[in-house]
């Protein structure tokens, strides 16, 4: 027996007019939630350190706070926009632009939290956490046979 999926155009009627009639811009203009999404973190491990970089493409390096309490390394960033134009008359609508996001890392026990250090670069932080002395892998050595 196979299961087909059928698309009845008649049975779709009454969503698309919900969603015409309760779409976020029915009072005019756009919707505009003024909010940032959760930026994309990518985090690299070799031999000597972890990397983090985390994208975030038209900031200032001078927004970001990144903090370490407790293994828990934090990184968020607040953007606030004051519109300082003069304006006649009454508005209807004004939206306010506040944006924030925090991003939080469990930090293993082979971090050498004294070390850490990020940078800012092509729209990229980078946060860097090398490992402790004790954690990086051993050379190789030949043992000799009494």
């Amino acid at each position: 027996m196979n299961l087909v999926k059928r698309n009845n155009s008649s049975s779709n009627l009454f969503p698309a007019l919900m969603e015409e009639f309760f779409r976020p811009d029915w009072m005019g203009g756009s919707q505009n939630l003024n909010t940032l999404t959760v930026p994309p973190v990518n985090i690299r491990e070799t031999e000597t350190t972890f990397e983090v970089e985390l994208s975030a493409p038209g900031f200032n390096k001078d927004i970001f706070q990144i903090e370490i309490d407790n293994d828990l390394l934090s990184i968020s960033a607040e953007i606030k926009t004051e519109n300082t134009t003069e304006e006649e008359g009454k508005f209807t609508r004004r939206e306010f632009s506040s944006s924030s996001f925090k991003r939080s890392f469990k930090l293993p026990e082979t971090v050498n939290q004294d070390e850490i250090n990020a940078g800012y670069e092509n729209g990229i932080l980078r946060v860097t956490l090398p490992k402790r002395e004790e954690a990086l892998p051993k050379p190789k050595r030949s043992i000799s046979i009494s």
